[in-house]
């Protein structure tokens, strides 16, 4: 089991640990309801230190990216994020990633947990330009600091302006006394907050800075449970759960990061998708009877015929119902539309609805 620079801090904290995508990693602290609701409310923090950091670098590192990502690397400025996805040759998804222009021919490429060596082979086979590729992914920690009150808890940090630093945008500077330290505001969680890259070895500082600078606006440490609730509330996709090598970015509602003004991997099969239509979509619903979605749950239409399965499902801790993901015939994907979920051997009712669940 891998561990981060942090493990044995959480340790300490007495964080419960569960194995997550080949690292120990904390899932809880004082509870997922509690602490989904300092973030909602105040500001946590998160170790998301299992992320991959790749980057592409040299006068051919943007031709390498626009072939194997959907979206539109050109449209990057220094100082930009973009999410996107790398398709793969089969119509699927090898991840979805966010991409940051770190210099005119560099980039900061940051990946899922668990894909980290399937992704980096994926683009190594791909990059016939000579691109220069970097995994740094071992040499990096990552902190997500999020919730309403981020900017003003940690503004004591930085000289960097936080409340201005705009939604997928970032900027590099001092915090907490290191130096060149990327301050991203990408959040997974719907409510503000940054992501805060620094090298292993100031891991430690920084995490004990963060909790002290943000003592007085109500800052806690966050497990991975909470960070699930909270982006479910947002409808935002997980990789493994709602879109897989197996589900188009058409299908999950990603046509928006789908580029069909240039060429990438499998561009011309999905445009064909595009215009002959999908057969399938993923929708958000809510559930109407009692009882909680969970991942694989399959769902019915009204004739208890199985028409899909959930990919994702929760009792939304902000809004106190259970929500959920999930893939159906796409004549249905419309708001209202009645649909059954399989839950322990019942069927109860749900409704599709519209994202996101929670509205802040």
């Amino acid at each position: 089991m891998k561990e981060t620079a942090l493990t044995k801090v959480h340790e300490e904290l007495g964080a419960k640990m569960v194995p997550f995508a080949g690292y120990s990693m904390p899932v809880q602290y004082k509870g997922l309801k509690h602490e989904h609701e300092v973030v909602r409310t105040a500001v946590g923090v998160f170790d998301v230190s299992h992320m991959g950091e790749f980057f592409l670098r040299g006068p051919k590192a943007e031709e390498l990216l626009q072939k194997i990502s959907s979206n539109d690397a050109s449209k990057l400025v220094v100082g930009k994020a973009q999410y996107s996805c790398m398709p793969n040759e089969d119509g699927g998804i090898v991840d979805d990633l966010i991409i940051y222009k770190t210099k005119e021919d560099e980039f900061l490429l940051v990946v899922n947990a668990s894909n980290i060596e399937k992704d980096w082979e994926w683009i190594k086979k791909h990059n016939n330009v000579g691109a220069e590729m970097v995994n740094a992914s071992d040499e990096w920690s990552l902190l997500a600091i999020q919730g309403p009150r981020a900017a003003k808890a940690m503004q004591s940090l930085t000289k960097t302006d936080l409340e201005n630093i705009k939604f997928y945008t970032f900027e590099v500077g001092d915090f907490a006394g290191c130096p060149d330290v990327i301050i991203s505001a990408t959040g997974y969680t719907g409510s503000g907050g940054f992501e805060i890259y620094v090298p292993n070895e100031s891991a430690e500082r920084v995490w004990h800075a963060v909790l002290e600078a943000g003592r007085d606006f109500g800052i806690e440490p966050i497990g991975l449970g909470a960070r699930d609730t909270l982006r479910l509330e947002m409808g935002y996709c997980l990789y493994g759960n709602d879109i897989d090598d197996t589900t188009s970015p058409l299908e999950a509602g990603l046509g928006w990061i789908t580029k069909f003004t240039k060429d990438f991997i499998n561009s011309d099969s999905l445009a064909k998708q595009k215009e002959e239509g999908i057969k399938k979509k993923l929708v958000p619903f809510e559930l109407i009877d009692k009882g909680i979605p969970r991942k694989d749950y399959p769902i019915f239409d009204s004739n208890e015929n199985e028409i899909g399965r959930v990919t994702s499902g929760t009792m939304s801790p902000s809004l106190d119902k259970a929500i959920g993901l999930g893939y159906v015939p796409v004549e249905m994907k419309e708001e209202g539309t009645e649909i059954y979920i399989g839950v322990r051997n019942k069927m109860l009712k749900a409704k599709v609805s519209k994202l996101p669940f929670y509205k802040g």
